[in-house]
């Protein structure tokens, strides 16, 4: 049985989101359980998700999976933006949500981009984190 589509393709929030991750190296985007994914041999990145105990789509429906630094997760999760997701949080994963009362302008995307750019280099292969590092910039969260 396949999973419902659970976004919107045109979500503005998903909308930078992906011009975040697709600017990465060998970066790509898949849809699994019903979501955006973002990949390159392993996913890095992960659009919308759950908390443990509540399948309701919509809480989280414009937030942002992400495999933060080990050290800076205690720091993160002090943060009420940041919630341990279901399924992937037992592994280190926080889900920081999106939405905002200023609507799209008001998330730091440099912010979300310094997110991605770190859960990229824990799961991605590490040519890919060299091309990254030789690329004259990095995700800066731009349009």
């Amino acid at each position: 049985m396949a999973h419902p589509t659970m976004f919107d393709g045109s979500d503005p929030y998903l909308e930078r989101v992906r011009s975040i991750c697709l600017a990465l190296p060998g970066a790509a985007e898949k849809v699994s359980h019903g979501r955006p994914n973002f990949f390159t041999r392993k996913v890095f990145a992960i659009y919308g998700g759950v908390v443990k105990g509540d399948h309701d789509p919509e809480p989280y429906r414009q937030a942002l999976i992400v495999l933060p630094d080990e050290v800076d997760r205690p720091a993160l999760l002090e943060d009420d933006r940041f919630v341990v997701p279901g399924y992937y949080g037992p592994y280190g994963w926080l889900m920081l949500d999106l939405r905002n009362p200023k609507g799209v302008e008001g998330v730091d995307w440099a912010e979300v981009a310094e997110l991605v750019d770190t859960s990229y280099r824990r799961t991605a292969p590490a040519r890919l984190v060299a091309a990254l590092d030789d690329s004259p910039g990095t995700a800066t969260g731009a349009p």
